[in-house]
């Protein structure tokens, strides 16, 4: 887009629209960019990544881990939903977690954070 605002557009408010537009993309890759993952396990406890503020969970600030799935456009959608215990509620996509959230939701498993051997 950039490149086509200074080489292929000949008017000066098309180079302006196309160099807008461009920086636009440029910003809105580069912050999905830095967003992505948004869900990670460390030592620390559950991180959840946003684009202003990272949160970290403990076991008891989590009341519960699920799926939840449903037809969007004639496809299966799955989103990994999170329940904290003060009665918030964050959802991730496959988009945000980088990977199948069934995949996501079988490691948060194995590392305590959900299923039976929740504490």
């Amino acid at each position: 887009m950039a490149i086509a605002a200074v080489t292929l557009v000949t008017d000066l408010p098309g180079r302006v629209l196309a160099g807008v537009a461009a920086v636009g993309l440029i910003l809105f890759a580069g912050m999905s960019w830095l967003a992505r993952p948004k869900l990670a396990i460390t030592p620390e406890g559950l991180v959840l990544r946003g684009w202003f503020r990272t949160q970290v969970l403990q076991h008891s600030d989590i009341k519960i881990i699920r799926i939840m799935e449903f037809r969007r456009y004639g496809r299966r959608v799955r989103l990994l939903e999170i329940e904290k215990a003060d009665a918030d509620l964050v959802l991730f996509s496959r988009w945000d977690l980088g990977a199948d959230p069934v995949q996501v939701l079988d490691a948060l498993t194995a590392a305590g954070y959900a299923g039976p051997s929740r504490r």
